[in-house]
């Protein structure tokens, strides 16, 4: 990331800062650039006070991934993966207060940053992956849970895959929606009130769930879909050469 801040826009502040705005001007948001004159960047955001550069000008949508020791490696980074294909900015939050965090099946890996250090109020969506035991400490980690409560009373899109729809139907998101999970968890998001399916991917409102590690990908190409468009979708399959 190279910068990114909130300012004031105003006549005052191009006329101040015409060598920022000669000619083209070079914004970049991780990773991401475009260019835009300096003309247009005046006449819209000229009447705008206290606009963010990232709402403004960057359609790139933000995401979240809570991972804890013992989540599933595919199911987690598939998303990572395919996301990041699609330009989408998803970074990988550790529950833990170190980012070192060990996979189910024992592989050491770091995230981009821990949930103490991080602000979501930038956030489009919030995904869990499963496995076990990460799916657990995912369900008992309050900040976490507080942190979904309130996505899902503002309707902001949260997706769970495997054991992880488990932790939304515990929070009473699942009660008359439609949703699917692996299937020793079934019973349990029945027993919280889902109304179980046994699709690959499930999307209910704003609640995205999906089974398994087989299901990874159309998980992952169902939330870039959302996220983007279908057509995005389609061209990252193509990419990777998954076929439906």
């Amino acid at each position: 990331k190279i910068f990114s801040f909130d300012f004031h826009l105003g006549d005052s502040f191009f006329e101040k800062n015409d060598l920022l705005f000669c000619g083209l001007v070079y914004l970049f948001w991780d990773g991401n650039a475009i260019l835009n004159d300096r003309m247009a960047i005046k006449q819209r955001a000229g009447s705008k006070a206290n606009m963010s550069i990232r709402e403004e000008f960057f359609m790139s949508k933000k995401v979240y991934i809570f991972l804890a020791d013992g989540f599933e490696d595919i199911e987690g980074l598939t998303v990572v993966d395919l996301l990041r294909r699609a330009g989408i900015d998803i970074k990988t939050v550790s529950i833990k207060e170190t980012k070192q965090i060990q996979t189910s099946h024992g592989i050491t890996m770091l995230t981009d940053t821990t949930f103490a250090e991080t602000d979501f109020a930038d956030a489009d969506m919030l995904v869990l992956p499963g496995g076990m035991p990460g799916t657990k400490y995912l369900a008992g980690y309050k900040p976490l849970t507080d942190l979904l409560t309130d996505f899902n009373s503002k309707g902001k899109k949260i997706a769970a895959i495997c054991a992880a729809p488990s932790v939304f139907s515990g929070l009473g998101f699942l009660k008359n929606r439609k949703a699917t999970s692996y299937p020793s968890f079934m019973e349990i998001i029945a027993g919280d009130g889902a109304k179980t399916s046994e699709d690959n991917v499930v999307v209910d409102g704003n609640i995205t769930t999906s089974r398994g590690l087989g299901t990874a990908v159309d998980f992952a190409l169902s939330l870039i879909s959302q996220l983007e468009n279908d057509e995005k979708a389609k061209e990252i399959a193509e990419s990777v050469v998954y076929t439906r």
